[in-house]
């Protein structure tokens, strides 16, 4: 097992690289969603609000996840344009936060990825008015049979209110489980265009 995976991950002077690592190796020993993240953000009133998302893509410049901007996270997003993230990994015994400003990805970003996903799910983007009361289940059910005979034919668009958000991270902290709760903690904090390491008592 090499540094970035080991218990030596502390000696490390980057973040991207050890998350790189760290992502890679929950993707083989995670048995659902190794790419699920818990995402906070705030409304208007600094009232947090914190759900599950997926991870669909990180490098430099951030984390990448997509929603409707129409939904709860979407217009608290927009609002306050901040966030932070945590992913954790059971059988791994590992978490990664990270927080920071939030941008929206570019409108080709947006559209790669949303023509990247399965046809059903990008139907589904269009029928569903995330976060907003619904009378029944028989009501989502109709207006996915109305986009379903509407893109019967040639691609689905991407609708309006769906695009991605980039977290660029002014933190990341790395957390590995150790015996009696010595656990060990690395925090990467931007400084200028590096990072300044910071190990952190348990």
């Amino acid at each position: 097992m090499n540094q970035l995976t080991s218990g030596d991950f502390t000696e490390v002077e980057e973040p991207w690289s050890l998350f790189t690592a760290w992502l890679e190796e929950a993707t083989s020993a995670e048995p659902n969603d190794p790419n699920a993240m818990a995402l906070a953000t705030v409304d208007a009133d600094g009232l947090p609000n914190v759900r599950m998302v997926l991870l669909k893509g990180f490098d430099q410049n951030g984390f990448v996840f997509y929603t409707n901007t129409e939904s709860n996270k979407g217009r608290e997003l927009l609002g306050q344009k901040k966030a932070a993230i945590v992913l954790h990994w059971k059988s791994l015994r590992r978490q990664v936060r990270a927080r920071g400003p939030v941008t929206i990805v570019s409108d080709a970003e947006a559209d790669a990825y949303f023509q990247s996903r399965p046809r059903d799910s990008r139907i589904g983007a269009w029928a569903s008015q995330q976060s907003r009361p619904l009378e029944s289940r028989f009501a989502l059910e109709k207006a996915v049979a109305v986009n379903t005979a509407k893109y019967a034919i040639g691609e689905v668009p991407r609708p309006p209110y769906w695009t991605g958000f980039r977290i660029a991270p002014v933190s990341i902290e790395f957390w590995q489980d150790k015996p009696f709760r010595l656990h060990d903690r690395v925090v990467f904090t931007r400084e200028g265009d590096g990072w300044r390491k910071t190990r952190l008592y348990p």
